[in-house]
């Protein structure tokens, strides 16, 4: 077992790691830029070692500062949080090369399942259904004109290199094609250095269904049921649920068991979540993320097991601690993601926090680095803390929700708070019945001016 990790992140995802280190008797790093040096998860770890100014690219996202304070300090292991270098392969290559352990998936699946033509891909071979669409990138506008009419409208164009909604445009027919191929490409480029698009199938009603797996890196791999996510605002989800309220369980069983023997067959390591928009009773594949998802702790209450912890054995070479026999669903559970962000226009609203009291009780669980005086840099994402919430089934899960939401004070700020009590007066989120495109729907509406 490691004696130290460092944790290359910031905010409540280095919090949490930091609480997985301290449980196991593992010493932990934390790193931060000057704008962080007041933050939490430097006051929580055992170390802390400065990397750089307030911009991300000089600071989180510098290979060469992790890797020296790694060196400093004597971290054996680097964990990534999500975000920033998690999903780097090139960051994990130079770990390996320095001796180091990447508490995570190996280089290797991150660049395969990094670029989303060889995930579509490599699922598809191994057993995995996906969306209709192009095989491959497609190089110019008439084929994309082809592909559409092929296919039948609406259509989407995405980036291959893209992620976070970016470069991708919908074409709901033939005229709107041109138009959606040129911006999708454009905004690939300028995101990602990248302007390959891909086109596929665009689905009217769909539910965002994700998959959590777990690999062993020795050809043993278990599935944690579904979480769904369906509630997103420009592809960026806000509430998240597991399970899913709209799968059966012989779905979750035979869904999840496609998708455990798919990593298993790779010698697949640490967590991962595969992604599905899921219409109908059928499920399309639509990328893999290989690394811990920002909405883990509702699996984590469901199942009752600590994935980062899990994570961190793994990667040390010891066995999972659950096989799939091991694991059956408890309740329900629901995350809200709480942002300092002002509404209607969800504008980022850093500044100091002035009052902060975190919600308790029965089967409550507050994510966050917040303190009363601490100031929210304008630097960083505006995620500011997320309420899990579990219950002894949805109604109970929804109603402690509420509950908890009445007892979080976070003064100073404007946040996303009021979305989450607004949404809970609606019957279609009482009774989990919504698509991808409910939320935004919901919000020109309410918010119409």
């Amino acid at each position: 077992m490691f004696n130290k990790i460092l944790i290359a992140n910031r905010g409540e995802i280095a919090l949490r790691v930091i609480r997985a280190c301290r449980e196991m008797g593992i010493a932990s790093v934390a790193v931060h830029s000057t704008a962080d040096s007041d933050a939490m998860h430097v006051r929580m770890a055992d170390e802390s070692v400065c990397i750089g100014p307030p911009s991300a690219t000089d600071s989180y996202l510098s290979v060469p500062a992790i890797i020296a304070a790694c060196e400093i300090t004597g971290a054996q292991a680097i964990h990534p949080g999500y975000g920033f270098l998690s999903e780097n392969a090139s960051f994990v290559q130079v770990i390996e090369d320095h001796g180091l352990t990447f508490i995570g998936p190996t280089a290797e699946h991150i660049r395969i399942m990094g670029d989303k033509i060889s995930a579509k891909d490599s699922m598809k071979e191994l057993g995995v259904p996906c969306v209709p669409g192009s095989d491959g990138g497609v190089p110019t506008l008439e084929d994309a004109k082809r592909i559409g009419a092929e296919m039948g409208y609406p259509v989407i164009i995405k980036a291959t290199a893209g992620g976070g909604g970016r470069g991708m445009k919908v074409a709901q027919n033939a005229d709107e094609m041109e138009s959606a191929f040129l911006t999708a490409r454009a905004e690939g480029k300028a995101a990602f250095g990248n302007a390959e698009v891909y086109i596929e199938k665009y689905l009217t009603t769909p539910r965002h269904i994700e998959i959590q797996v777990f690999g062993d890196g020795k050809g043993q791999a278990v599935h944690l049921g579904e979480r769904d996510c369906s509630l997103q605002r420009r592809h960026q989800k806000v509430f998240e649920e597991a399970p899913g309220p709209a799968i059966s369980a012989n779905e979750r069983a035979r869904i999840g068991k496609i998708c455990a023997d798919a990593v298993a067959k790779i010698d697949y390591i640490g967590a991962g979540t595969i992604e599905f928009l899921y219409e109908k009773g059928a499920f399309y594949f639509i990328e893999m993320n290989t690394r811990l998802q920002v909405e883990h702790p509702v699996t984590e209450a469901i199942f009752g097991v600590d994935l980062v912890r899990e994570q961190i054995r793994v990667a040390a070479g010891l066995p999972m601690s659950f096989g799939q026999e091991d694991l059956t669903i408890n309740g329900h559970a629901i995350e809200v993601r709480i942002n300092a962000e002002r509404l209607p226009n969800f504008a980022p609203c850093p500044g100091t926090v002035s009052q902060y009291h975190a919600p308790g009780g029965l089967g409550v669980r507050m994510d966050s680095a917040l303190y009363t005086g601490y100031a929210i840099p304008p630097y960083y994402d505006s995620l500011i803390g997320k309420l899990i919430v579990h219950g002894r089934d949805r109604p109970e899960a929804l109603a402690r929700l509420s509950r908890a939401l009445g007892e979080l004070i976070v003064d100073g700020v404007d946040t996303t708070v009021p979305l989450f009590d607004a949404l809970l007066c609606e019957a279609d989120v009482q009774q989990g019945a919504y698509t991808i495109h409910w939320l935004e729907k919901w919000l020109d509406k309410t918010f119409a001016s």
